[in-house]
């Protein structure tokens, strides 16, 4: 007898509402569910630590402005290298942001923000995802659990969670010196110093080009859902046998989606 389907896609947390082509995977995954049968597993990358995921783009509820919300940062190391599970809420954006929100979206969504207590971003975008019912009967798969990491195969393109001046960052390993650095701008990197063998499996995460393998090999999905454009750069030579699903149409795809019905 067959294995049941597993249906996944990955992301990372992209804002405080779901973009609205996050919204599209759900429901894609759920109406091939309906079809097929089978889980849903999504695989929540909140190792990536690029701040510009959580930009949160939404309509004024009277003029239909686009307004382009996203965390404050408690200091430009945390902002720039720390991963997004590591990056903390600051009280400070609750509030300015609880007070936004009503122009936005319907009040319901201000009252879920509220209650987020969460207190590093990734949770947090999570958290709303759940009040908003996106998760209901998904199961959750984050890149940033240590125990998903030691089960991962090993990659040699990858980076490793490491502390460094009171955070956490995440640091890119270059295999021709077996250092870690941080990527500054252009062709400037800072080496740290941590040596090769300082660092533990469960502290790496795999780089854009590894990501699917190592994904995979904890996952072992059947079927995966994706952009055209998530599509192009995937390896799919790295799971021939996974069926890649082309998620459902959606317009202003890069926008919030806040149309959940409550």
């Amino acid at each position: 007898m067959s294995a049941a389907p597993v249906i996944c896609f990955g992301q990372q947390p992209c804002g405080i509402f779901p973009r609205r082509f996050l919204y599209s995977k759900f429901q894609t995954a759920r109406r091939l569910q309906s079809e097929i049968g089978g889980r849903i597993v999504f695989f929540y990358h909140d190792s990536d630590h690029d701040p510009r995921e959580t930009q949160t783009c939404l309509r004024h509820r009277k003029t239909g402005e686009p307004h382009t919300l996203n965390f404050a940062f408690e200091n430009k190391l945390q902002r720039k290298y720390s991963p997004l599970y590591a990056k903390r809420v600051t009280s400070a954006w609750r509030d300015t942001t609880a007070r936004q929100l009503p122009a936005y979206v319907p009040q319901c969504w201000t009252d879920a923000f509220r209650k987020t207590e969460a207190v590093n971003i990734a949770d947090f975008c999570l958290e709303m995802y759940r009040h908003m019912g996106l998760l209901d009967g998904v199961e959750i798969v984050r890149s940033s659990s240590p125990d998903v990491r030691r089960a991962a195969c090993d990659i040699t393109d990858f980076f490793v969670d490491v502390p460094h001046e009171g955070e956490i960052v995440r640091a890119r390993h270059n295999p021709s010196a077996n250092s870690l650095q941080l990527h500054e701008g252009g062709n400037t990197f800072v080496t740290l110093p941590h040596s090769a063998g300082s660092w533990e499996k469960s502290q790496i995460s795999p780089t854009r080009d590894s990501r699917l393998r190592w994904m995979q090999s904890v996952i072992h999905c059947t079927h995966y859902i994706a952009g055209l454009g998530e599509q192009a750069y995937l390896n799919k030579a790295d799971a021939p046998e996974i069926l890649f699903v082309t998620r459902d149409e959606i317009d202003r795809s890069d926008e919030a989606y806040t149309d959940v019905p409550v």
